[in-house]
C-alpha cells in the first residue's frame, strides 16, 4: 500500500472485500429485472473481489467480462473465479466506466452494483453502460442514496468516504433515471436495516473469504499507522451514514 492516506476503496482493494447492499437476494432481483437469464455475455462494472462475476457466470452460464478500475480487485475477480471454476466464463478488463473499452451493442445486459456513488457524472457513466449494450438489451444498477435528509456533519463525512463525490437523494436517482432514453423502466428501493446487511454481506463474500479478508485488515491496522487511522474514521463514518440511506434497483431496456 502506497505511502498516502488510504480511501475507503484501497481499504477494501487491499485485504479483499467489497463493497454490496442487498446480498444476494438483491442481486437475483436485479438479473430477473434484466432478463439475464436469456443473456450470452454480460459486462459487469466493477467487479470487487469478483463474488457478482462468477455468481453470474455459475448460475446464468453466459460469459461475463468483469471491469475495474483496480488491478488489485482485477486479480481478487480472477481468484474468485477460479477458485468457484469460472475461469473459463470471466474475463477480467482494467477499465473506467466513464471510457468504457468496448464496440458498440456487444453485450446483452450491463450489470453496475456499488459503483456510481463513487463516479462522476453519473449520467454519463450510464449512457457509457447503454452505449455497450445492444439493441433490446438491459442495463441494471444497484446504487445506495439519501433516504432522508442527512445532518451537514453526515454529508461531508460521507463525502470524504466518496472520494469528494456527492451522494444522491432518491429524487434525484428518480429524476435522473427519468432522463435515459429507456423503456421498461423499473425502480425499487430498499432500506437499510444494518444486522441484516452484515448478514447479507457474510454470506455475499463467503465465510471462508471473510476470515482472511479479516486476517488481512487486522495485519495492515496493527502495521499500517495511516491504514489504521483511515479504518478507524471510515467505519465510525460508514455506520452512522448508513441510518441515512437506502438502496435501490434501476433497471430498463436499450432502445
Amino acid at each position: 500500500m502506497t505511502a498516502h492516506s488510504p480511501d475507503y476503496l484501497d481499504i477494501q482493494a487491499e485485504v479483499g472485500i467489497t463493497k454490496h447492499l442487498g446480498g444476494f437476494i438483491a442481486t437475483d432481483e436485479l438479473l430477473a429485472l434484466c432478463h439475464v437469464e436469456d443473456a450470452k455475455s454480460v459486462l459487469y462494472v466493477g467487479s470487487g473481489i469478483g463474488v457478482g462475476p462468477a455468481y453470474i457466470a455459475r448460475k446464468i452460464g453466459c460469459q461475463v467480462v468483469a471491469v475495474d478500475i483496480s488491478e488489485k480487485m482485477l486479480s481478487w475477480t480472477t481468484q474468485r473465479a477460479f477458485e468457484e471454476g469460472v475461469s473459463a466464463k470471466v474475463e477480467t478488463r482494467l477499465a473506467n466506466v466513464l471510457a468504457l473499452p468496448f464496440e458498440d451493442n456487444r453485450f446483452d445486459a450491463v450489470l453496475v452494483e456499488s459503483v456510481l456513488a463513487f463516479v462522476e457524472p453519473k449520467e454519463k457513466a450510464i449512457l457509457e453502460c447503454l452505449r455497450v449494450i445492444r439493441p433490446g438489451g438491459y442495463v441494471g444498477l444497484n446504487e445506495v442514496f439519501w433516504s432522508e435528509q442527512p445532518s451537514p456533519e453526515m454529508i461531508e463525512a460521507n463525502r470524504r468516504i466518496q472520494m469528494g463525490i456527492e451522494l444522491l437523494t432518491l429524487i434525484e436517482w428518480r429524476n435522473l433515471w427519468q432522463q435515459i432514453p429507456l423503456n421498461d423502466k423499473t425502480i425499487k428501493t430498499y432500506e437499510i436495516n444494518l444486522q441484516r446487511e452484515t448478514r447479507d454481506r457474510i454470506q455475499w463474500v463467503g465465510r471462508r473469504w471473510i476470515f482472511r479478508a479479516w486476517g488481512r485488515l487486522i495485519k495492515l491496522y496493527f502495521s499500517n499507522p495511516l491504514a489504521r487511522r483511515a479504518i478507524n474514521s471510515q467505519t465510525k463514518e460508514t455506520t452512522q451514514s448508513y441510518k441515512s440511506m437506502g438502496f435501490g434497483l434501476f433497471s430498463g431496456q436499450k432502445i
